[in-house]
């Protein structure tokens, strides 16, 4: 097949299967639905604690924290999506990230306000980071999976989730503060 034809069929397939998601949202997942409006209150929620909570003399490097995790969780899920190995049955919209309401604010959130603390206290990050991963992992994601709001597939399960939390946060506080020690000139 030469090169343009692919790019048509790869259109296609998308406008398809983007046709699909969006009727299956105006099925199971639109705003008279129950899911909706907890998908709706995990991605408000958490911003809201963050808003009364943050330290705000730190609050860039909070954010930038943070915001590392929310891209790479973002980035990974979405692959883990596309791949059919970790399935978000119910979505704010068709045309977001189907994990939002987690990569954009429970796991953001939830990392930040540990490094806050953590940092601000003096206390083992690494090991918070192990109890928090697990916490997510293995009760909320299965609780999730429980109420049909996930979908494990193609081997994927609680454990894994619990590696890339893992992975992701580690690498997040390694790369603020690498960035740390840049804006102090080395000396951090």
């Amino acid at each position: 097949m030469e090169y343009k034809k692919y790019w048509d069929l790869i259109y296609q397939k998308n406008t398809d299967v983007n046709a699909l998601y969006s009727d299956y949202w105006k099925e199971f997942s639109h705003l008279g639905t129950w899911q909706f409006w907890v998908v709706l209150a995990l991605l408000v929620i958490p911003l809201l604690v963050l808003f009364f909570t943050v330290d705000r003399k730190r609050i860039f490097e909070l954010f930038f924290f943070g915001y590392t995790i929310h891209i790479l969780w973002t980035y990974i899920d979405i692959a883990l999506g596309r791949n059919g190995y970790f399935v978000h049955h119910y979505f704010l919209t068709p045309s977001l990230p189907n994990a939002a309401n987690m990569t954009a604010s429970v796991l953001p959130v939830g990392f930040l306000l540990l490094y806050q603390y953590c940092t601000n206290k003096q206390k083992n990050f690494y090991l918070y980071t192990l109890i928090v991963s697990a916490c997510f992992a293995f009760i909320f994601a299965s609780i999730e999976q429980y109420m049909g709001f996930v979908e494990f597939r193609k081997g994927m399960n609680q454990f894994y989730l619990f590696l890339i939390d893992i992975v992701i946060v580690v690498s997040s506080y390694w790369f603020t503060k690498f960035i740390l020690r840049v804006k102090n000139g080395g000396n951090s």
